[in-house]
């Protein structure tokens, strides 16, 4: 088994694009959960089985080495994603508190990208669309998208992680709701991360 266990750096630093030039790496993808994780045991995508004994949090386009000296290019499998798109909507901002909240006591992981709120999908699409739906003011739009893990990590914004659409379901939400009496912390407005990131100790 091939066991990589040091970090060279990123696939766009000049030194390590270098040395990837001249090479054959290894490549492999990971989840949001293994990419957390000190140890690892996995594939690399041509079936070889690999280690990963690396103390630290991995990100798309990390470069490791293995105890033979041969690199590993990680990629992060991307996490599906419900976009609730406030936009040019005009939102009272306590209805916008209430969609931080209902996302708050469900410990869902919250991200803010140019008006939007993004969370990531714990279960089915039709489930998450069914808890939230309920919340949205009317005239706000919501989608599904691929997103990279690393959108919802702490303090992170998803300007600079690349996410694109895929397969995405788009609809308007209709249903006018009141929530003028809701005055509760967790407004989409700035990225914060639930406690329970089921990160290795």
């Amino acid at each position: 088994m091939l066991v990589a266990e040091r970090y060279l750096g990123h696939r766009d630093d000049a030194e390590v694009a270098a040395r990837l030039s001249n090479a054959d790496p290894h490549r492999v993808v990971l989840s949001d959960t293994d990419r957390r994780r000190s140890r690892v045991r996995t594939e690399t995508q041509a079936g070889a089985d690999l280690g990963i004994v690396v103390a630290a949090e991995l990100g798309d386009g990390d470069v490791l080495e293995t105890a033979e000296g041969d690199p590993v290019v990680v990629e992060l499998a991307a996490v599906d994603a419900l976009v609730v798109d406030f936009g040019d909507s005009d939102v009272p901002a306590t209805a916008a508190l209430a969609v931080g909240h209902a996302a708050g006591n469900r410990h869902w992981d919250l991200a803010v990208r140019d008006g939007e709120a993004l969370f990531p999908v714990p279960d089915t699409r039709e489930r998450m669309r069914e808890a939230i739906e309920g919340d949205l003011p009317a005239g706000v739009r919501t989608r599904f998208e691929s997103v990279p893990p690393t959108t919802f990590d702490d303090g992170g914004t998803p300007e600079h992680a690349h996410s694109h659409s895929g397969g995405g379901h788009e609809y308007e939400h209709d249903a006018a709701h009141d929530h003028g009496d809701h005055a509760h912390s967790g407004i989409p407005g700035r990225s914060v991360r639930s406690s329970e990131d089921g990160r290795d100790a």
